[in-house]
């Protein structure tokens, strides 16, 4: 069983009952038994736009996840992607090179649609329609 890293967009859909996002996770997580985890830059996203009634529902899918630390060796590498990839003219938002560094320093599959934020050939995706 392989353990898959969900982008933000993925739990926001989730959250919001978008996209089927939640018959695919529950078939990832209970019927093929995958484990769906985050780190700490999707909860920090999630929370922020995050509607107060949405709260009970946000926090308890969040914490249904394996939450997978930003370290040093994550930070290190979340920070040479963002500036290895800016020297080739390719400019990455800090918590996208985070969320990369954390899926390839522990090798987990990253599950998004947003394909184009993340050009690392050493992470793997599984990349979603919108």
């Amino acid at each position: 069983m392989a353990t898959y890293l969900l982008d933000t967009n993925v739990i926001i859909d989730a959250i919001n009952e978008k996209k089927g996002r939640n018959r695919f996770l529950i078939n990832l997580a209970e019927q093929q038994g995958h484990t769906l985890a985050c780190c700490p830059i999707n909860v920090s996203e999630v929370y922020a736009g995050m509607r107060p009634k949405e709260e009970p529902r946000t926090t308890a899918l969040l914490k249904s996840l394996q939450l997978y630390p930003i370290t040093f060796p994550v930070a290190e590498m979340a920070g040479l992607l963002k500036r290895d990839y800016g020297k080739k003219g390719i400019a990455l938002a800090l918590p996208d090179a985070i969320v990369a560094a954390v899926a390839i320093h522990n090798q987990l599959t990253l599950i998004t649609e947003n394909t184009k934020h993340f050009p690392m050939k050493e992470l793997t995706l599984y990349p979603l329609p919108n």
